[in-house]
């Protein structure tokens, strides 16, 4: 069972019902007793970055994904959960992030070679991938859809799974261990989002966890 973590400010609806779509069962939870029994957790998120660490910070949230974590047990980072994942963001400030992976999150410039450029990134760009991963196993490079004003800076080459451009080089999908994250919606992204999240949800079935 995958457990889909309610803190205040994730797109619950869509994660889930795409779950559903592929038959894996889940519960939607804020209760850290709940979500400790389930087999691999989701972490959603729309929003700033501040708050969301202030609500996971409040809620024991936050040390409870890190403790799952150091047990093994498979994480998936969505949007902005997956920029939790990581040490920091420079949005509105700096604040500290979960710290599972290194980097931090980054403000596009709106920039590139004096020419201006349109900040969100909103849209469909095709994924590259730099290495082999469980979740990107027999999927093809293909498209997926972006919303975010941020993207991961710094981070550990090794983590990085797939990389999307838009005037910088955008990690989309990364992971050490068994934590993932995936800076687009895997689940507004057609047939190539859904095997992404299939291919999770089956490196669940997969994981021994020790805790």
């Amino acid at each position: 069972m995958i457990g889909i973590v309610d803190y205040g400010m994730g797109n619950l609806f869509s994660v889930s019902k795409a779950l559903e779509r592929l038959n894996v069962p889940y519960i939607i939870s804020d209760k850290k007793e709940q979500l400790s029994k389930t087999d691999g957790l989701i972490l959603p998120g729309v929003g700033a970055f501040r708050d969301a660490m202030k609500l996971l910070n409040e809620t024991g949230l936050a040390d409870f994904i890190k403790e799952q974590a150091e047990a093994g047990k498979p994480i998936l980072g969505i949007c902005l959960g997956m920029q939790l994942l990581f040490e920091g963001s420079e949005e509105n400030g700096v604040f500290e992030g979960l710290g599972l992976l290194k980097g931090k999150a980054v403000r596009f410039s709106g920039e590139s070679n004096g020419e201006r450029y349109k900040v969100p990134h909103m849209g469909w760009n095709k994924l590259k991938f730099h290495q082999d991963s469980p979740l990107t196993e027999n999927v093809a490079e293909e498209h997926v859809y972006f919303v975010h004003s941020y993207y991961i800076a710094e981070e550990e080459r090794e983590a990085l799974i797939a990389s999307s451009d838009y005037f910088e080089e955008v990690p989309a999908v990364v992971g050490k261990g068994s934590v993932f994250g995936m800076q687009f919606h895997p689940e507004k992204s057609g047939d190539l989002g859904m095997a992404l999240l299939n291919n999770y949800t089956e490196y669940v079935k997969k994981t021994e966890v020790r805790a």
